[in-house]
């Protein structure tokens, strides 16, 4: 009897982004026009490696997503899973590409690969790197070696983990890294090839209570306290600040946000774009030592953007008792 090999699933969505921009008319601005089954039109190499399922989820600039449609993402990809996906593949815009990647990081469970990517350059534009990046994430997401590494985003050749991957440049074609660590692999002849083991991260539960904001605020130099001293009545749960250096603001910031830390959670975070905060060097009234004291906690190597995210879902779980703990593992 001839065996007849199963061929793999792949599941796409599309939710916009400068990956499906056009230009309606020469000389206009580009904005989202092509669905999912146009992004695949021009990349017919995904038919060859398995059996495609397509959906445009939605078309809108990624500046525009909310978490509202992160949820409805999750389920669909957590969908395509139970409905025999090998592996799902988002586009996006990559304006909030580090964002969406890690919001969904978060919250995703299966073994199965989600893949994150997008594009610099329109589609109308020559040179288009969309239809490569939407190649080389289905190659990632199908392969044996990727199974189990969470949520990845894939642009420019590089597989880079969704927890460390920032944009770096608003408009250069290498516009993504991963500081301080580098991308976790690279394509080679369309094959994934990782410099290192994925990194485990605690799943959360989807959070029950979703109607909760999170103010995010950077230190910089001579900045007063209006906003800070307005935040207690305005509602939010929880503040992070993107803080100079090693995690620290200013003598009155610090006395400013004490107040507010004896009401909601406060995470320093650093504004550098690389490396960690600190825990124990800087002792003068706005360091880290002295945070600590009045009741804040410092983001380790989280950046600003992704302690937002992680406080607001730890926030909608009821959770937020463990923040310190999941930011212990960065």
């Amino acid at each position: 009897m001839t065996h007849i090999s199963k061929r793999a699933v792949l599941s796409v969505g599309s939710l916009g982004g400068t990956v499906s921009m056009q230009a309606a008319a020469p000389g206009q601005g580009v904005t989202p026009t092509l669905d999912c089954l146009g992004l695949l039109a021009v990349v017919p190499q995904l038919a060859e490696l398995a059996e495609l399922r397509t959906a445009t989820l939605c078309l809108l600039p990624s500046a525009s997503l909310g978490f509202a449609q992160l949820f409805e993402v999750l389920a669909w990809a957590q969908a395509e899973v139970e409905q025999g996906a090998q592996a799902v593949v988002i586009t996006q815009g990559t304006d909030t590409l580090e964002e969406t990647a890690y919001f969904l990081h978060l919250l995703w469970s299966s073994p199965t690969p989600l893949v994150l990517t997008g594009a610099m350059r329109s589609a109308s534009q020559p040179g288009a790197d969309g239809p490569a990046n939407l190649l080389a994430a289905a190659q990632v997401g199908l392969a044996a070696s990727s199974r189990g590494r969470g949520v990845l985003v894939v642009i420019n050749d590089e597989i880079h983990s969704a927890a460390k991957v920032r944009k770096v440049a608003s408009l250069a074609m290498a516009a993504f890294a991963s500081p301080g660590d580098g991308c976790d692999g690279y394509l080679l002849e369309g094959k994934p090839v990782y410099r290192q083991p994925g990194a485990a991260c605690s799943v959360l539960p989807l959070p029950t209570n979703r109607g909760h904001t999170v103010a995010l605020l950077e230190a910089s130099l001579d900045a007063d306290t209006g906003l800070l001293e307005a935040l207690p009545r305005l509602g939010y749960a929880g503040l992070v600040v993107a803080g100079f250096g090693a995690g620290h603001v200013s003598a009155s910031w610090a006395e400013a946000l004490q107040r507010i830390a004896e009401q909601i959670p406060v995470v320093i975070a650093t504004r550098t774009g690389s490396g960690p905060t600190a825990t124990a060097t800087y002792g003068f009234v706005g360091g880290e030592i002295d945070l600590r004291s009045k009741g804040m906690l410092m983001a380790g190597r989280l950046c600003p953007r992704k302690c937002r995210i992680l406080l607001w879902l730890l926030l909608g779980c009821g959770l937020e008792q463990a923040l310190e703990e999941h930011l212990g593992q960065y």
